[in-house]
């Protein structure tokens, strides 16, 4: 059993279906929001929608119980809680870090598609960038 079956026998269809939605469009904002960090004119604005992004993911993961993706989700946003606090745009290992990311979080939105099990977390990416680079 896949990871959209499990979700849908263990919850009603329209809760299943609103967080695959939803998913969907926070996904396919990652990576030009990523991409605006190192912009300075865009620095603010992107940092504070990914915070919003990776907030939600990690909230709604945690009701369905999805737990690799709370987790990750939860790291992320520990990560970009400190980058909030920052004035200049991101560097490119940060950058780099965070497409890696976005690009794990689509892995998983293609596994929900699919209804396959949940693409085992890279572990390159519980490596933290050094922000002040």
């Amino acid at each position: 059993m896949g990871i959209r079956s499990e979700l849908e026998a263990n919850f009603d269809f329209e809760i299943v279906d609103e967080f695959l939605d939803h998913y969907a469009l926070m996904v396919d904002s990652m990576e030009l929001l990523v991409l605006d960090l190192a912009k300075e004119d865009m620095y603010k604005r992107s940092v504070e929608e990914l915070f919003r992004v990776f907030h939600n993911i990690k909230s709604a993961s945690g009701f369905l119980h999805i737990e690799p993706m709370e987790k990750l989700a939860a790291f992320v946003e520990s990560v970009l809680e400190d980058l909030r606090k920052r004035k200049k745009p991101a560097n490119d290992d940060t950058i780099n870090w965070l497409l890696a990311i976005s690009d794990m979080f689509a892995s998983w939105q293609n596994d929900l598609q699919q209804d396959r099990e949940l693409t085992p977390i890279r572990f390159s990416l519980l490596k933290i960038p050094d922000i002040d680079a």
